[in-house]
C-alpha cells in the first residue's frame, strides 16, 4: 500500500495534514466594500419586487371575489321581478371592483407590466367575465376590450377615501391618471368563462317559463364560438384550451333550444329545466365516456 494513502486505501486530502487549530480561516468580508454595497442593493430591490408581487396576488384575490359575487347576484335577475334594481346593485359592486383594480394600477405604475401579470391575470379574467355578464344582460351583445379599459381609466376624484396611504409608486403620479389596460389573452379568456355562466342563465331561464332567452343566447354562443375557431391552435395555449369548454356549453344551450322547438308545446313549462337538467347530465356522461 502506497505511504500516501491511508488505512481504509483512500488518498488523504493534503489539508487533513494539519491539525484544526492551524488551518487557514477566512478573511474578515469587508461590508463596506463596493460589491457588498452593490448585493445589498440587489437584495433590496428583489425583496421590494417580492412585496409588490405578494400585494398584487392579494388584490387579484379580492376582484376574483367580488366579480364572483357580482355574477351570483346576476344570476338572479332570471328570477327577480325587478330587474333594474339588480343591475345597479351589480353595478355598484363593480364600482367596488374597480376600485381594487386602481390599487393595482398604482402598484404597477412604473414598473414593466409583464413582471407582475401573472399575479393579476386571474382577477383580470374574473372582472372582464363579469362585465361582459353584465353588459350582455343589458345589450344582448358583447362588450368589446376597449369599452372594458376606458373604464379602467381613473383621475384623482377616484383615488380618495379608498387609498388614504399610497405606496411610493403612486406618490409620482399623485395628481395625475391612473389606468390599467387589459391585455388581449385576459379578453379573450374572460370571454371564454362567460359561455358557461350564458349556459347557466339559459337553463335558468327556461325553468322560469322565458322561451326567447335560449335562443338569444344560443345565436350569440355560435358567433363567439366562430369567432374562437378562427384562432384555433394559432393563439396562446390558454385559450385553445377554452375552446374545448365552449363547445360544450353550446352544445348543450343548442340542445336546449332544440327540445324546446320540438317539444316545447308537449312539455309543462314547470317541467322544462327538470328536462333540460336530465338532458345536459347525459350529455357531460357521454362526453366523459367519448
Amino acid at each position: 500500500m502506497s505511504s500516501k494513502e491511508g488505512s481504509g486505501g483512500f488518498r488523504k486530502r493534503k489539508h487533513d495534514n494539519f491539525p484544526h487549530n492551524q488551518r487557514r480561516e477566512g478573511k474578515d468580508v469587508n461590508s463596506s466594500s463596493p460589491v457588498m454595497l452593490a448585493f445589498k442593493s440587489f437584495q433590496q430591490e428583489l425583496d421590494a419586487r417580492h412585496d409588490k408581487y405578494e400585494r398584487l396576488v392579494k388584490l387579484s384575490r379580492d376582484i376574483t371575489v367580488e366579480s364572483k359575487r357580482t355574477i351570483f347576484l346576476l344570476h338572479r335577475i332570471t328570477s327577480a321581478p325587478d330587474m333594474e334594481e339588480i343591475l345597479n346593485e351589480s353595478e355598484i359592486k363593480l364600482d367596488g371592483v374597480r376600485q381594487k383594480i386602481l390599487q393595482v394600477a398604482q402598484e404597477v405604475s412604473g414598473e414593466d407590466m409583464h413582471q407582475f401579470h401573472r399575479a393579476i391575470t386571474t382577477g383580470l379574467q374574473e372582472y372582464v367575465e363579469a362585465v361582459s355578464f353584465q353588459h350582455f344582460i343589458k345589450t344582448r351583445s358583447l362588450i368589446s376590450m376597449d369599452e372594458i379599459n376606458k373604464q379602467l381609466i381613473f383621475t384623482t376624484e377616484d383615488n380618495g377615501k379608498e387609498n388614504k396611504t399610497p405606496s411610493s409608486d403612486a406618490q409620482d403620479k399623485q395628481f395625475g391618471t391612473w389606468r390599467l389596460k387589459i391585455t388581449p389573452v385576459d379578453y379573450l379568456l374572460g370571454v371564454a368563462d362567460l359561455t358557461g355562466e350564458l349556459m347557466r342563465m339559459c337553463i335558468n331561464s327556461v325553468g322560469n317559463g322565458d322561451i326567447d332567452t335560449p335562443f338569444e343566447v344560443s345565436q350569440f354562443l355560435r358567433q363567439v364560438y366562430d369567432g374562437f375557431s378562427f384562432i384555433g391552435n394559432t393563439g396562446p395555449y390558454e385559450v385553445s384550451k377554452k375552446l374545448y369548454t365552449l363547445k360544450q356549453s353550446l352544445a348543450k344551450v343548442e340542445n336546449a333550444c332544440y327540445a324546446l322547438k320540438v317539444r316545447g308545446s308537449e312539455i309543462p313549462k314547470h317541467m322544462l329545466a327538470d328536462v333540460f337538467s336530465v338532458k345536459t347530465d347525459m350529455i357531460d356522461q357521454e362526453e366523459g365516456i367519448s
